[in-house]
């Protein structure tokens, strides 16, 4: 099946299951977009000590929740949608387990032993030791022995409640900071959106007319056909053309 195929096969399952939802329908669409699950997965394994394995299983449950609350009409990519709630449900399961991020074995040690280090010096010196200090006992430079210290203070899970800032009439906490994951979605259909209303344009009149019918209205191709002036058949064959061309045209945004 050709990327385009596949793409349109896809839009046209969503746009089924909004209407009627159903579980065959939502299992063929868990397999259609399973790349979405792997991809992020994948990206996210590096940075755990949790197995690709288990991470896709947690995936998968964005996944399904993604497919269940999507709206065709809102005219944004599936892909687009249904990152954030892959994302969201696996990083969700990570925080509720703990530890995050993977440290490499060699900076824990450093970290342990710098601890240690530290006191010893403190009291041979009289006061607490210098960064550079530690790191040249430790025989390591200090850019390492800063990365390997700030490692394990972003292994440790921060309260939002956290305040990062102070003034006399404002405190922010370290939640204000973090982006609303409703406004990144907003923000990214409505770019899209543009993105795909400037590709529509370039296309032919009868085949912008189709896909607006068939994929924005959710018109039947009959209707569609009646209300274009032209057959069923040839619908379909807009439809077809019409992916084909915007698959073109949108691709260097895509990259």
């Amino acid at each position: 099946m050709t990327t385009q195929t596949s793409t349109l096969r896809n839009i046209e399952l969503l746009s089924a299951y909004s209407r009627n939802p159903s579980l065959p329908l939502r299992n063929r669409l868990v397999e259609l977009n399973a790349g979405l699950v792997r991809q992020v997965a994948h990206r996210l394994s590096k940075q755990c000590t949790e197995s690709y394995e288990d991470l896709m299983q947690i995936g998968f449950i964005g996944l399904i929740r993604a497919i269940e609350r999507f709206n065709p009409q809102q005219g944004c990519a599936f892909s687009s949608f249904a990152i954030p709630y892959i994302r969201g449900e696996i990083l969700h399961y990570l925080r509720d387990k703990g530890h995050v991020m993977r440290i490499p074995r060699r900076w824990q040690e450093l970290y342990t032993k710098g601890k240690a280090l530290r006191k010893e010096l403190s009291i041979k010196l009289g006061r607490s030791p210098r960064e550079h200090e530690v790191a040249k006992v430790l025989g390591i430079s200090l850019e390492e022995w800063h990365e390997c210290q700030l490692a394990q203070q972003n292994r440790l899970l921060v309260s939002l409640d956290a305040t990062v800032a102070q003034s006399t009439d404002c405190q922010i906490t370290f939640g204000d900071t973090l982006p609303d994951p409703r406004c990144q979605i907003e923000q990214a259909i409505a770019e899209e959106r543009l993105q795909l209303q400037k590709a529509m344009n370039q296309l032919e009149e009868k085949t912008k007319a189709a896909i607006e019918c068939v994929y924005i209205q959710d018109l039947p191709r009959k209707e569609a056909a009646k209300q274009i002036g032209i057959s069923p058949m040839t619908v379909t064959r807009h439809l077809q053309k019409g992916i084909e061309q915007l698959g073109v045209l949108l691709e260097p945004q895509v990259a």
